[in-house]
């Protein structure tokens, strides 16, 4: 049988190349392709790469694991700093210590003492100040979460770019981290640590990066806690705006005198531009920087579309400007005497915010300012450091205007009104001459001025000449010297200094021979309060500058007027006698610069041996005033005596200080109801007062005008009160008694006064009952 044929296989191209897929997963066992090679590179290499892989897959997870820890950290944090937080009307007012306001006599406000505040919600502010705020400090303000990684990465390229580290110049940080700084990242003032609020609050500003890191979730919390408005509210109320300002209602009122809410456009803007350098850009350190620094918040402000453009066109045209107060700066020592001599607990160290209603009257200091410049300007050689002080009181005592130097615009420099003691010279002479008249003499009366010598003191007159026999008048005009030390010799030394020291030129006075010719040392104020006695008719009268003091809130004051009318030193007889021989000063004596017209005035002129002081204080019926200079270094003054320069600018003051005011003769007193020294008339007064009707009833008795009652009978009885029925029963002894009156015509030398009616007082004032009734009033008083 033959084989059955074989079948050929087909002619097919030679494969060349593996197929490239891998075997399916469905490829029979048996069947499946073989596995390729493994390439096996080198071992060292494998090695480096494997030891790479783990290094990043290590450092990846530590990367991971770091920023979850971070932001637990943080977050914790916030939390923190969250429950921590009080309500935002709680930090508005960050102080350690209150400030003190002062208004003048019209109750307008002229200082500000320490740090003043107020309160202002945010919903007060005019929109266009927010505007500004927002604008210059923190543009993405209302669209950050607290932080702004834009503006501090910018902050960071301006400042290497500058030079300067990466956190020294400008922090790029926002408002809400600014508020952390002056919440101090919650940290409270602290005495044991901090020496004073200064170094708490530098302390809390400086940036470190530690404080930079703290202030991330601090700044979360706030932005949790608080809406934009409170940040923005927290924000405005406790930065620092210069001039002892805190918070911008305070700027407002110190720089404009108006609420935050009222304020301008021009003024928002200048008010924002203070928060870069608030002291450097204090409009009341440099206007002109403040405006330029003002245009350029504006410009931030219209680019950033918060403005319209008729606005910012009107802003720049119209530029912000002080008020009429705050351009004055006036009071500066008036207002350092206050703090000075008030209670620390209420002025230099007060933790309320106090107002004080004062005695100031600025249209006053303006004009006595005026008057010293002019005269240092027309008589006073340039570059000369000689020194000048005014003091300007009312009758009753109230200081109306002080100058301690010739810089007016101060705060908290040496004042020369009230901290110089200087040598009085012959300005301490009425005070001899007072004594004598209160015992009796007569203004006519003759006093020898011829040669003295008193324990080898051998006083002599500024003319070196003597003139014999002279009346009191004449000696006091021409400033004799041996006169008036012969004078005190009679008087007796004791009852000058009595009377020198309850008037209230100093204490302790030297019971000396040259104690007459003012050797002692005493204030400006000292001596033109003891003038505002003899001014008023022989009363003590204490300078005063506070009418009123009251804690903000408070409806009843703390302090009222401490100061003004005291007791009774030399009789008005004496007074009455003493100013018109010191009329007779101005009008033929060593004070004749000081003539003041037709205006009626009295005064006297002082210098000392040395010529290192010159004085002249004297007063008219509205007005007391004092004037020294003199140099800080004691050097003598060349060719200046009392008469001179003083005189002049006392001319001056006064002239100013009077004008449009009426022309009044001397001798109306504070307290009398009115009534003259002299006049022989008592008030008349009626209605259902028996106390005042009690004492109209006394003087009118006293003057002659009415019968009175009878002797040793009350005048008024059965009144229901008792200090109206002690007077009554007072007068009607004194009226038993029967005291002698004298009607003692007393010559008027000078202008034009004539003879006037006097009561003598009684000649022992401890047994007179109305007297001893009135000398208890007094000392209630």
């Amino acid at each position: 049988m033959a084989n059955p044929p074989r079948k050929r296989r087909p002619v097919v191209a030679e494969r060349r190349y593996s197929n490239p897929k891998k075997p399916s997963g469905n490829t029979p066992r048996g069947r499946r392709g073989r596995r390729a090679p493994v390439r096996r590179g080198n071992i060292v290499a494998r090695g480096v790469t494997g030891f790479f892989s783990l290094v990043w897959k290590a450092f990846f997870r530590t990367i991971w694991f770091s920023a979850l820890a971070v932001f637990l950290i943080i977050g914790m944090a916030t939390f923190f700093y969250f429950s921590q937080l009080p309500e935002p009307s709680a930090l508005f007012d960050g102080r350690a210590r209150g400030g003190v306001t002062m208004l003048d006599r019209e109750g307008k406000v002229f200082a500000w003492r320490g740090e003043t505040f107020g309160t202002v919600n945010p919903d007060q502010i005019a929109p266009s100040l927010r505007d500004a705020v927002v604008a210059t400090e923190d543009r993405r303000f209302y669209s950050h979460l607290g932080i702004d990684p834009r503006g501090i990465a910018s902050a960071v390229k301006i400042n290497m770019a500058e030079g300067r580290g990466p956190l020294e110049g400008h922090g790029g940080s926002t408002i809400t981290q600014q508020v952390s700084k002056l919440l101090c990242l919650g940290e409270t003032f602290d005495p044991t640590r901090w020496k004073d609020e200064a170094e708490y609050e530098s302390d809390c500003r400086t940036t470190t990066l530690w404080r930079k890191v703290k202030e991330v979730p601090f700044s979360f919390a706030m932005e949790l806690k608080y809406s934009k408005a409170e940040i923005l509210g927290i924000y405005m109320n406790r930065s620092y705006l210069g001039g002892g300002a805190r918070g911008f209602e305070a700027a407002a009122e110190r720089y404009f005198g108006k609420h935050a809410s009222e304020v301008s456009v021009a003024e928002a803007a200048m008010l924002a531009g203070l928060l870069k350098a608030p002291s450097y850009f204090a409009p009341t350190s440099n206007i002109q920087r403040a405006q330029d620094r003002a245009a350029v918040v504006l410009q931030l402000m219209h680019d950033q579309d918060r403005i319209s453009d008729a606005e910012y066109e009107q802003a720049r045209a119209n530029p912000a400007v002080l008020s009429q107060a705050a351009q004055a700066r006036a009071g500066g020592y008036f207002a350092d005497w206050l703090m000075e001599s008030g209670p620390g607990f209420l002025t230099t160290e007060t933790t309320e915010d106090v107002t004080i209603l004062t005695t100031f009257d600025q249209r006053v200091q303006a004009a006595a300012e005026s008057a010293l410049k002019k005269i240092f300007d027309e008589k006073v050689k340039p570059g000369s450091k000689a020194e000048a002080a005014v003091v300007v009181l009312s009758a009753d005592g109230a200081v109306r205007a002080m100058i301690g130097g010739r810089d007016t615009v101060v705060q908290g420099v040496f004042n020369r009104a009230t901290q110089a003691k200087r040598q009085t010279g012959s300005s301490f002479k009425p005070f001899v001459f007072s004594a004598a008249l209160d015992q009796g003499m007569s203004p006519q009366d003759y006093i020898h001025d011829g040669p003295l010598t008193i324990r080898n003191w051998s006083p002599q007159n500024y003319t070196r000449r003597f003139y014999g026999d002279v009346t009191l008048t004449t000696a006091l005009s021409r400033s004799l010297n041996t006169a008036t030390i012969r004078l005190q010799e009679k008087a007796g030394r004791d009852s000058v200094l009595r009377i020198a020291e309850e008037f209230g030129v100093g204490t302790d006075l030297p019971n000396v021979p040259s104690l007459g010719l003012g050797v002692f040392d005493s204030t400006l104020l000292e001596m033109t309060g003891a003038y505002a006695g003899i001014r008023n008719g022989g009363r003590a009268v204490r300078p005063y500058g506070v009418v009123e003091l009251r804690i903000r809130g408070e409806d009843s004051p703390m302090i009222a007027k401490s100061g003004g009318m005291g007791q009774r030193v030399i009789s008005q007889q004496a007074a009455a006698g003493l100013i018109s021989m010191m009329r007779e000063v101005i009008q033929n004596g060593t004070g004749g610069r000081a003539k003041l017209g037709e205006r009626d005035a009295a005064g006297k002129t002082g210098t000392t041996s040395s010529y290192r002081d010159a004085w002249f204080i004297g007063f008219t019926d509205q007005f007391v005033t004092g004037v020294w200079m003199g140099y800080d270094d004691n050097t003598p003054l060349t060719g200046v005596t009392g008469g001179g320069l003083p005189a002049e600018i006392w001319q001056a003051v006064m002239s100013e200080i009077h004008e449009g005011m009426p022309f009044e003769p001397l001798g109306r007193f504070v307290g009398d109801e009115g009534s003259r020294i002299g006049d022989g008339v008592a008030p008349s007064v009626r209605g259902d007062d028996s106390l005042a009707n009690a004492l109209s009833a006394a003087l009118s008795d006293m003057a002659g005008d009415s019968p009175g009652a009878p002797a040793g009978q009350p005048i008024v009885s059965g009144s229901g009160e008792p200090l109206a029925d002690a007077l009554s029963q007072a007068l009607g002894q004194r009226q038993a008694q029967q005291p002698q009156t004298v009607s003692a015509p007393q010559q008027a030398t000078g202008s034009g006064n004539g003879a006037r009616g006097v009561t003598n007082a009684p000649e022992s004032q401890d047994d007179d009952p109305l007297s001893n009734v009135l000398r208890g009033i007094e000392g209630l008083n």
